[in-house]
């Protein structure tokens, strides 16, 4: 049997980058996390942190420093949680917003990485999760 159990992300400063993601998500940092490997529990799933030395940041959008990753964040109001991941530390980097504010904002995370803030029509949310419109 084969299990997704962690997605684990480079950093200088892995208490602080999953503190930036704890606030972002609103879910703890994981007890027992460290300055060489801190976590944030989703399920099954770890979203790590783990220390390194040296650490080069990507250049998003540079294709000489590619992104390596991104996260992408669903939510019901685009403007609001932009306001707040701004206030955390993100860096706006791209705004893909269409008519009616549906799309995608790009933004960086305090050491560099990508991730988006997505708005997508007709996604309906539940204690389950998102579920996604049905495409004819």
């Amino acid at each position: 049997m084969l299990r997704l159990t962690d997605v684990i992300i480079d950093c200088p400063d892995t208490l602080g980058l999953a503190a930036f993601y704890a606030e972002v998500t609103g879910r703890p940092v994981k007890e027992g996390s460290t300055v060489d490997w801190a976590g944030i529990q989703f399920g099954e799933l770890e979203l790590a942190f783990i220390r390194v030395e040296d650490y080069r940041a990507p250049q998003w959008p540079d294709d000489e420093h590619p992104k390596q990753f991104h996260l992408d964040f669903e939510v019901d109001d685009i403007e609001a949680e932009q306001q707040r991941v701004l206030a955390l530390g993100a860096t706006l980097r791209r705004d893909s917003l269409g008519p009616g504010g549906y799309g995608w904002r790009v933004y960086t995370d305090p050491v560099g990485h990508p991730f988006c803030l997505c708005r997508n029509r007709g996604v309906t949310w539940t204690d389950q999760g998102p579920v996604w419109p049905q495409s004819d």
